[in-house]
């Protein structure tokens, strides 16, 4: 494993203008202003992927809605661990054990890591020091030998962001995964989007819901 670097190019392309939602929600807390204009990238380190609708409750304001938490959407849960979020231990309660017992695991922990702990692993691991709205050229990546991979990892190859799932290597869009190319084409080494952490994780065992478009 090679040391983190700064990613040059945004790896998912303009998400203002994707009007597809995914099969997740996700926090990084309030991001709007009193104005509803868009203040900040994210607060704090609690960095989350949440269900879409839980019965029983409606979600009554807007999504710009001021002093709220603002919803982010996720293809999937490839994509929102790529973009260092973790299961939500509340609403995806079944997920987040599997996620923590499976790091745990990983990293061969006597008893199973708390999510304050998780949630300090990853926060290095994502995001280089920066600021202003757009953090997408401080995101981090690293190498990794595809070989050694799971699957659910996100790599960066051929100028596009691809998820490993069986022996293919899909490219995303917001749309879903699509254009599959044999694990065997792909170089050696390749640049991983997925913070190591979360790779810990899915190579012990977290079994990640992927869109059906993959595979």
């Amino acid at each position: 494993m090679s040391s983190p670097r700064r990613n040059r190019v945004d790896p998912w392309g303009d998400l203002h203008a994707a009007p597809e939602r995914g099969l997740f929600t996700g926090n990084r807390g309030c991001l709007m202003d009193a104005e509803r204009r868009l203040a900040r990238h994210h607060v704090g380190d609690l960095w989350i992927t949440c269900v879409l609708s839980l019965p029983g409750r409606v979600r009554s304001q807007p999504l710009d809605a001021p002093r709220r938490w603002t919803p982010l959407f996720f293809l999937d849960d490839a994509v929102a661990l790529a973009a260092g979020h973790r299961p939500c231990a509340y609403c995806r309660r079944d997920d987040y054990l599997a996620y923590r017992d499976a790091l745990s695991a990983g990293l061969d922990l006597p008893k199973p890591i708390g999510a304050a702990a998780i949630n300090r692993r990853l926060a290095p691991e994502r995001l280089s020091p920066g600021r202003g709205l757009s953090r997408a050229r401080d995101r981090k990546l690293w190498s990794a030998p595809a070989d050694d991979l799971p699957d659910g990892t996100v790599i960066v190859t051929t100028g596009a962001t691809h998820v490993l799932h069986d022996d293919a290597a899909w490219r995303f869009t917001f749309a879903g995964w699509t254009d599959p190319t044999p694990r065997d084409h792909l170089a050696p080494v390749v640049e991983v989007l997925t913070p190591p952490t979360s790779v810990i994780a899915l190579a012990n065992g977290f079994s990640p819901t992927l869109h059906p478009t993959a595979g």
